[in-house]
């Protein structure tokens, strides 16, 4: 068992839990880890569960598969190892204490969960940034008049398989990042271009069809 922790530029945009015996990797939606980026294959890689141990492979990918920076056709995987795809790092962790919490599901017209379930933190940050505090207020759908305190370091929220976004505690603020589906999130009306953007207190987030404000301080 271990977990993968997908960043971009240093942004931790996703965490994976290994729990299957095969698990596809791919730029396509029916992987179980989508990385929506032209940098990254359809099928580009599957991880296989061998007992305790977990083997990476590659699936003639266009753009190939790294490991420590070397290109790699199938490899068992150590703990840290960090896989390259692309921009995109997959960090391999066996045996993380982190604390584990789902994505925060945006459902028009169901109950909102009882915490909204929020992201979860990534230990090898070190902890808590020294930034204010901050959190989500949802303005529309199901969850409106909600606010939840953004405590964790990697924040993610949003429609699994159709809209996905993360909110990232950084030394200098909260970067807020596109993680997956077609259509991107928009900030302030306006929908976002790169990556990643910085959030200031006030802006509007509009995700999978639900407007929420980003408070800080």
């Amino acid at each position: 068992m271990g977990k993968l922790v997908v960043s971009l530029d240093g942004v931790v945009i996703k965490e994976v839990q290994i729990t299957k015996d095969k698990t596809t990797l791919g730029r396509r939606p029916y992987n179980d880890i989508v990385i929506d980026n032209l940098a990254v294959s359809g099928e580009h890689a599957v991880l296989q569960m061998a007992g305790a141990d977990v083997f990476i492979e590659d699936l003639n990918s266009t753009n190939g598969t790294y490991i420590n920076g070397k290109a790699i056709k199938k490899q068992l995987l150590a703990d840290n190892d960090t896989v390259e795809i692309g921009k995109y790092k997959i960090k391999f962790l066996l045996n993380d204490g982190g604390d584990y919490e789902k994505t925060m599901i945006l459902k028009p017209g169901a109950s909102a969960p009882p915490n909204l379930g929020l992201g979860s933190s990534f230990g090898a940050l070190g902890g808590a940034a020294p930034v204010g505090p901050a959190s989500i207020k949802v303005l529309t759908g199901a969850a409106a008049g909600r606010e939840v305190a953004l405590t964790k370091v990697v924040t993610t929220l949003g429609k699994p398989g159709v809209q996905v976004a993360s909110i990232t505690k950084r030394p200098t603020g909260y970067v807020f990042a596109h993680v997956e589906g077609t259509h991107r999130p928009s900030v302030n009306g306006i929908p976002l271009t790169g990556e990643s953007i910085a959030l200031r207190s006030g802006d509007l987030i509009e995700l999978a069809g639900t407007q929420m404000q980003f408070v800080q301080g």
